[in-house]
């Protein structure tokens, strides 16, 4: 008897357990829209990034979303999301509604990331520099070039070689993100490269060229800041089928989402994905009026019938019918 209810508690803490998992499995599915919209230069590695970000994400746990029309950004669309991706943007990509909808998202706790000339959007917007971290200036042309890891141990630069030898544009900024709290993981080796200039604006030293904010700047002063990340890197179709650029791609989004600031990770955020999905690879990308999702059916949702509290009161009815006995 003594041995029967002793095995019966090891049931009770292993069904435990499995609640456990299945309540952090359910806050743990990401949902991230990216926004691709240019109003100038258009980059044409657009589509080989979207899709290498849909394709990755499936075993980062983030589904994916993109969309080019900027009548999505409402404050009940982007309530859905836990992270904004912004994806070479050029120019004025959203109209005052979608600009207003966007800081409030943002105010409620949504993270930011930011990849190449999105910071040559929305060049008149003081709010959504800061919540990038500076606005795009110039850059030489296209070039070998090398950089270096600086900085504390990050997420973005695990996995990279240092110095990392890349082929890309070496963006210059009109200010230094450092001076608005962000903290630069990555910096362009300026001997590596030529650069006729003229530069006009203070940047800071040691080149930036990849950084993030631990509370994004964009918010207004009663808001709930998130993450942010950005990364300059990221313009040519080649870039984007390379795993190391991936690697530090994505490790800049997992580390944004790990805020706690909305409801991949915390239930009592105000924004957002709540629920846990079955997350397929297999969907393609829109660019019309809504964006299409990376999620499966519900089929492979957890059953009802391993719900955390049925198989709680399950196990305290076996423990009880022993106890009888």
């Amino acid at each position: 008897m003594l041995a029967l209810t002793r095995f019966a508690l090891l049931v009770l803490v292993s069904l435990l357990a499995m609640t456990q998992t299945t309540n952090t499995t359910q806050l743990n599915t990401a949902r991230i829209l990216i926004y691709s919209a240019t109003r100038d230069f258009r980059h044409d590695s657009i589509p080989t990034a979207v899709d290498a970000l849909v394709q990755g994400g499936p075993s980062h746990q983030i589904a994916f979303d993109h969309t080019e029309d900027q009548t999505w950004f409402t404050d009940e669309r982007l309530a859905q999301y836990d992270a904004v991706l912004f994806l070479s943007n050029t120019g004025e990509v959203l109209d005052d509604a979608g600009k207003a909808a966007l800081q409030r998202y943002l105010d409620l706790g949504g993270n930011f990331v930011a990849v190449h000339s999105a910071s040559d959007a929305l060049r008149n917007t003081t709010w959504f520099i800061h919540e990038v971290g500076a606005a795009f200036d110039y850059h030489p042309e296209i070039t070998n070039a090398t950089v270096d890891i600086i900085g504390p141990s990050h997420p973005s630069t695990e996995g990279l070689p240092n110095p990392w030898p890349v082929q890309d544009e070496m963006y210059n900024f009109k200010s230094d993100p450092r001076s608005i709290g962000a903290v630069v993981v990555l910096s362009a080796n300026e001997s590596s490269y030529t650069d006729p200039g003229p530069r006009k604006f203070d940047q800071g030293t040691p080149h930036p060229t990849a950084w993030y904010q631990e509370h994004g700047a964009g918010v207004d002063s009663n808001g709930t800041a998130g993450r942010s990340f950005y990364t300059s890197l990221g313009h040519l179709n080649e870039t984007w089928q390379n795993p190391t650029f991936l690697g530090h791609v994505f490790g800049g989004i997992q580390w944004t989402l790990q805020s706690n600031t909305t409801l991949a990770f915390n239930a009592t955020a105000k924004v957002g994905n709540g629920t846990s999905e079955s997350i397929s690879s297999t969907s393609g990308s829109a660019t019309g009026s809504s964006p299409s999702a990376t999620t499966s059916s519900p089929s492979s949702a957890t059953p009802s019938w391993l719900s955390p509290k049925i198989i709680l009161y399950g196990a305290l009815g076996a423990i009880v019918t022993l106890l009888a006995l």
